[in-house]
């Protein structure tokens, strides 16, 4: 079916270039001729971020497309400037994804096709080796075309149905070229056929235009492929992806409405920080002791700083063998350690900046932090320093001087400053702590001989994740023990449709490892982001889901 695309490109070219002569004017919030220069990490290397999910591609998404809602912290902020997500059926689950009016920024509109084309790709009828027999098999969504809806039944409710369904890529685009056509409505009109009609055939061809022809080949820019539903779109893309314009989408209908004519996203170089208010506008980056200095410069200079965390914590996990081999020896261990002074001694000047922690499970100043640290039982069972813990160690069955190998990175800073604190915390109460550190902390973390390790672990944003690192057959095992009752209430967080209840039920998953002393969380990694003075209006996110973009149209030139 896609023996010949010629067509179906040279029409999507022309159209591009028809709408660029007549495009509209920009929106009347942004400022003319104004710019913001990011300092960017990044790379883009695909227009479709759901099937290459890079930090680039997820950045350059969250300022080109929009979505029903997305995951902050855990929990989900709606968009209805976007559309709706309802639950329409409880007996047979059942949510109704209804868009409001959107455009790609070529001028064609959201509408049901996109949707489906998104549901096709979320019960894998799009994946690389071809769909499996459950995805054939999954109840087919009840298409709305008039009222550019679909209703979606799942086989059980589900915790993610508000963002379960997406429209990462336009339909009309993936019609055109998977079918060699030349009207996007009949594109669009094949695309929901192939998927509703299990046409085998046809979903080979839109597989493969979902999975391949959104790449950014040899680094160079395909306006056809660009399209945005978001505020920005995507004008100029240079350095092999390296660096990136952003430019407003006269198109764009949705809430957050940009401010900024031109965003260039370009690499940090060898001196960020010296940068930042000449050839940077803002610079998001983890902060070192050497940066101290520079950002108090900047910071009496009216800079904006901003403090959130980069979805990731500093943590000590115990073996459970060898002296560990006994919850109560656990306890006691993780009773004795100096969090406070780990903290102070890996972060250094930067020690205020780590948001301490008491969760596995949840971050630091999210809506469900305070109730997980509250019911987990963390305080009483192993946050609070026993009176003398010495006397609590030996009536774990420990002698004193027992040897505790500590794992950590031997080029981290920060592991190697805590380590340096753990060891002298814990020597008080009779605890001798080995230096285990390694080049190669994965490895060294899965082979045996260690009882202890210093490491940064990410904080789960989903029932997955959080299944990857804590259930009996997690693939990222932090601790690998099996947890029957873990597993049952995870499983139970997947099918909650309630954010209080799923709250509750994060405080039991957390209160499983609290009891089972195998881990002590520390402190939240920081994300410093400093913005010149003439740029406000910079929020940045906690996580590391495209933190500074993700507020892209609240940049407001002031200057």
């Amino acid at each position: 079916m896609r023996a010949s695309r010629r067509g179906a490109v040279a029409v999507l070219a022309a159209a591009a270039l028809a709408l660029s002569a007549c495009a509209p004017a920009l929106p009347p919030s942004v400022v003319n001729d104004s710019s913001v220069t990011l300092g960017w990490g990044g790379r883009l290397t695909s227009f479709n971020a759901a099937t290459d999910p890079t930090a680039g591609n997820r950045d350059i998404a969250a300022a080109t497309r929009s979505a029903f809602g997305h995951t902050v912290d855990g929990e989900v902020v709606p968009d209805e400037s976007f559309g709706t997500a309802k639950i329409v059926g409880k007996d047979s689950f059942t949510v109704r994804y209804d868009l409001k009016e959107p455009l790609w920024s070529d001028g064609i509109p959201l509408d049901a096709a996109d949707l489906v084309l998104g549901w096709a790709a979320s019960v894998g009828l799009l994946t690389k080796d071809g769909p499996t027999d459950a995805a054939l098999k999954a109840a087919r969504p009840k298409v709305d075309e008039f009222a550019r809806a679909i209703d979606v039944t799942y086989p059980a409710p589900t915790i993610s149905w508000q963002t379960a369904i997406a429209a990462d890529v336009p339909a009309h685009t993936v019609g055109m070229r998977a079918f060699d056509l030349d009207d996007p409505m009949e594109a669009k009109q094949a695309v929901i056929r192939a998927v509703l009609d299990r046409d085998t055939t046809a979903l080979a061809a839109i597989s493969d235009v979902w999975n391949t022809d959104f790449a950014l080949t040899d680094g160079k820019l395909s306006p056809t492929m660009a399209l945005s539903s978001g505020p920005y779109v995507v004008s100029k893309v240079s350095d092999e992806g390296a660096s990136v314009t952003l430019t407003p989408n006269p198109q764009y209908r949705g809430a957050a409405v940009p401010q900024v004519a031109d965003v260039a996203l370009v690499p940090r170089g060898d001196d960020p920080l010296a940068a930042v208010g000449k050839s940077l506008d803002i610079l998001s980056f983890t902060p070192t002791p050497a940066d101290r200095t520079p950002v108090k410069q900047l910071e009496r200079r009216d800079f904006g700083a901003q403090t959130t965390n980069d979805g990731t914590i500093w943590t000590v996990l115990l073996s459970t063998d060898a002296v560990f081999s006994s919850r109560n020896a656990r306890a006691a261990f993780l009773r004795a350690i100096p969090a406070d002074d780990m903290v102070a001694a890996g972060a250094g000047e930067w020690s205020q900046s780590y948001p301490k922690t008491t969760s596995m499970v949840t971050a630091p100043g999210s809506r469900a932090f305070e109730i997980v640290t509250e019911d987990s039982g963390f305080a009483k069972t192993i946050g609070t320093p026993a009176d003398d813990a010495a006397v609590d160690r030996a009536a774990a069955g420990v002698r004193g001087g027992a040897r505790v190998c500590v794992l950590y990175d031997r080029k981290s800073g920060f592991a190697k400053g805590a380590f340096t604190a753990l060891k002298a915390g814990i020597a008080e109460a009779g605890w001798n702590a080995v230096d285990c550190a390694t080049d190669d902390l994965d490895a060294a973390q899965k082979a045996s001989g260690w009882d202890a390790v210093i490491r940064r672990v990410r904080v789960p944003q989903t029932p997955q994740q959080i299944a990857s690192q804590w259930s009996t057959t997690g693939s990222s095992s932090l601790v690998g023990r099996v947890d029957p009752k873990r597993d049952e209430l995870i499983a139970t967080l997947q099918q909650t449709v309630d954010v209080y209840d799923a709250r509750d039920l994060l405080a039991k998953i957390e209160s499983t490892i609290v009891s089972d002393a195998v881990a002590r969380p520390l402190a939240a990694v920081p994300r410093l982001t400093i913005s010149a003075p003439r740029v406000t209006g910079v929020t940045v996110r906690d996580g590391d889901d495209a933190p500074v973009l993700s507020g892209i149209s609240g940049w407001t030139p002031s200057g």
